[in-house]
């Protein structure tokens, strides 16, 4: 009889011990997937910010609110200046380099007047923007278009770590001096230039302004608030060399 109980107790442990591991296993199972592709649906969700990420852990795409922003990321690491300040959308492309992005913004001053932006952007390889969509209003000054711009073919990291050590430099006169050295063309190459402004101006005008390789306006169509129409030619000092209608 006292053999029976001993064997009985000894399954109980067996059978107590086997369970746990049992449920243990199934529990991790849940909260991992254990493997297996899941798809959640969602009717509503409230969320600070989404990360898309490729399975190397690279950003692909950032969704956020303001606080949880994130800055600049080059080839999966941060640089340049922290996050924070860039709500919306960012976009990285297959190297876990951010590529681009849409931000907006909008809010009453404390004076009561407003300020708001929306800007959607795409960059260079490695670079920063070449093709932008605006619209900034500072109280109802407005400007709104769309931009294209040519950027040197220098790797941006790099040119981020060359001026972030210049600003290291203690002696003010010496560091203005480097800076401005630094953001000089690069053997003739203007850093950035924009080539191109098709939208609507502060003043209330249409137009088109067409720049040469240096960023220097040499072809402008406008349409005035009054539907008065111009084409102007510019040569490289930004006179104006042909203007139709011509001036009286």
């Amino acid at each position: 009889m006292l053999d029976q109980l001993e064997r009985d107790v000894r399954f109980l442990k067996r059978y107590a011990i086997g369970s746990t591991l049992v449920c243990v296993v199934l529990v991790g199972a849940a909260f991992t997937g254990a493997g297996v592709p899941r798809r959640e649906k969602f009717t509503e969700i409230d969320v600070e910010r989404i990360n898309v990420v490729e399975p190397n852990g690279n950003y692909r795409l950032v969704i956020s609110n303001r606080a949880r922003s994130i800055g600049p990321i080059y080839k999966g690491k941060p640089f340049g200046y922290a996050g924070g300040n860039r709500p919306g959308m960012i976009w990285f492309n297959d190297e876990g380099t951010e590529n681009g992005g849409l931000t907006f913004t909008g809010r009453t001053l404390p004076n009561g007047r407003y300020a708001a932006s929306t800007h959607m952007s795409f960059d260079q390889f490695n670079q920063d923007q070449v093709l932008n969509f605006d619209y900034t209003d500072q109280n109802g000054r407005r400007r709104v278009g769309m931009s294209v711009a040519d950027r040197v073919d220098l790797d941006i990291h790099d040119l981020v770590m060359e001026r972030d050590s210049i600003m290291k430099i203690a002696d003010t006169v010496v560091r203005n001096v480097a800076l401005r050295q630094w953001a000089a063309p690069r053997n003739g190459v203007p850093m950035a230039a924009q080539r191109l402004f098709l939208g609507r101006d502060p003043d209330k005008n249409a137009v088109l302004n067409l720049a040469d390789r240096d960023g220097k306006p040499r072809l402008r169509l406008a349409v005035d608030s009054l539907g008065n129409a111009e084409l102007e030619f510019l040569d490289a000092a930004g006179k104006v060399t042909y203007r139709l209608p011509n001036a009286p």
